[in-house]
């Protein structure tokens, strides 16, 4: 991993206000991960999330499960909302997920990014194969994302 960013990037038939108000509940995210590994949401400050609410999710990982405490860093309806994850009462993570709405003729362009930049673990994560990994799984949220908008 050259950078401390990870991107994947679709356009999807929606309008950014539907594609924003998924990603703003946390409720959605267990549909939406690409990895599988959010299990649910075990408590949220609130819905829909705002700058500087907070969300912790039940994940599963390896059969292994452990608790995630997020805060939303940064916020602008409908365009970008971002959160920092953490574990063990801020002990581990940092890791910041990211999403960028623009709107063109053919619906959204989403960009989710993954940042370890600020990352207590950021010299392990920068290390083998986890940033093709992620990336293949943020597409393959998008791609989740793309389907639970078209069936509604």
């Amino acid at each position: 991993m050259n950078s401390d960013r990870v991107h994947a990037v679709r356009t999807i038939d929606a309008s950014a206000a539907r594609i924003f108000a998924l990603l703003a509940d946390p409720h959605s995210h267990p549909a939406l991960a690409g990895a599988e590994d959010v299990v649910e949401v075990v408590d949220v400050t609130d819905v829909p999330l705002r700058l500087g609410s907070e969300f912790q999710m039940r994940m599963r990982r390896g059969g292994v499960p452990y608790t995630t405490t997020s805060v939303v860093v940064a916020y602008v309806e409908n365009q970008t909302i971002a959160w920092r994850t953490t574990m063990l009462g801020g002990l581990l993570g940092g890791r910041v997920w990211r999403y960028d709405l623009e709107v063109v003729p053919a619906g959204t362009i989403v960009t989710e990014t993954w940042d370890v930049s600020e990352d207590r673990q950021r010299w392990l994560l920068r290390r083998g194969s986890l940033a093709e990994t992620t990336q293949r799984q943020m597409t393959r949220s998008l791609d989740r994302l793309a389907g639970l908008l078209a069936r509604r």
